[in-house]
């Protein structure tokens, strides 16, 4: 079994705090994003690959149990990788007072497929050999907790997820306005307590991926709007993308660059009054001609003189 580097993954140091992991967890799932790689299989399994690490850096619990483990690496190699010669059953997941987190292995699937590594089941799954081999008694509080990702769009117009518990399909509801962290219950819908014992909850923790136009904070979103330097000049009407469709909005003249105007109502839905919206705020990034004609080098030079600027 491959030992997984997740701090090489990521590409910080292993005392990178949680703002670093986060930046660079942000900046190569843009990278990477499906959406962004459509049909690029090597982007898919590197994409698969960065939210695996960010699985483990961004939990401080995960992180900790992952660097123990890193302390006793050398003897990780020296057994050649195989469980059978690493004593795994100070690493496998166990329950934890008040329930248990399922393996993440037998949740992949039923989420669209994302996969994790056969090290990241052996680790945080509940599937290590030692605990097997022990043969361990089930937990007998049996809730159980997932990660799922969402993109933007689904966040703001809410989703669905199917999913397979103790031999019965469920039809998972994630309403709109989630934000990363965002836990959804589903009571009584988790596994069984033994023979007799009511069964367990469902949280879904909800993940929302990065988007290559919007970012989010909290209910607001916001963008930039390349604009021409003539409309930032002169006034006029620019397009501004939401999640909702394109909208018309009129700049006055002499916009400069770096000027936000404010869309009310057009950001995010509030988690619990989705008929509520944050706002929008859009950025003007005025943008300049790179390339001249000699003819527009000299009305600028005579615009220039007209202005007083000496050059």
């Amino acid at each position: 079994m491959e030992y997984k580097d997740y701090y090489k993954t990521i590409g910080v140091e292993k005392n990178a705090d949680e703002k670093e992991i986060k930046k660079a967890y942000r900046r190569l799932a843009r990278q990477f994003h499906p959406d962004v790689n459509p049909g690029d299989k090597a982007a898919e399994a590197r994409f698969k690959e960065i939210n695996e690490a960010n699985q483990v850096l961004s939990d401080p619990e995960k992180r900790r149990k992952y660097d123990e483990l890193g302390h006793n690496y050398q003897r990780w190699q020296q057994t050649g990788g195989q469980p059978g010669g690493f004593d795994w059953g100070q690493w496998a997941a166990r329950g934890q007072p008040g329930g248990v987190r399922v393996g993440y292995g037998d949740l992949n699937d039923l989420f669209g497929g994302s996969g994790f590594s056969d090290f990241f089941e052996a680790i945080f799954g509940g599937m290590g050999a030692g605990a097997r081999d022990r043969g361990q008694a089930p937990p007998r509080l049996r809730d159980m907790e997932h990660e799922v990702e969402v993109t933007l769009e689904e966040a703001f117009r809410g989703a669905q997820r199917l999913m397979e518990v103790d031999g019965h399909r469920l039809e998972v509801k994630i309403p709109a306005g989630v934000k990363t962290g965002s836990r959804v219950r589903m009571a009584g819908e988790g596994l069984p307590g033994g023979k007799t014992g009511p069964r367990g909850d469902i949280y879904l923790r909800t993940s929302v991926l990065p988007h290559a136009t919007f970012e989010r904070q909290g209910d607001n979103l916001q963008c930039e709007i390349p604009t021409d330097l003539f409309t930032a000049l002169l006034g006029g009407e620019v397009r501004v993308p939401t999640l909702s469709g394109a909208v018309a909005l009129r700049i006055p003249a002499g916009t400069q660059s770096g000027r936000t105007f404010r869309l009310a109502g057009q950001g995010m839905p509030k988690l619990r009054a989705p008929q509520e919206h944050g706002d929008l705020y859009a950025k003007i990034r005025v943008m300049l001609p790179e390339e001249l004609s000699d003819k527009e080098r000299k009305l600028i030079r005579e615009w220039a003189e007209i202005r007083g600027v000496s050059r």
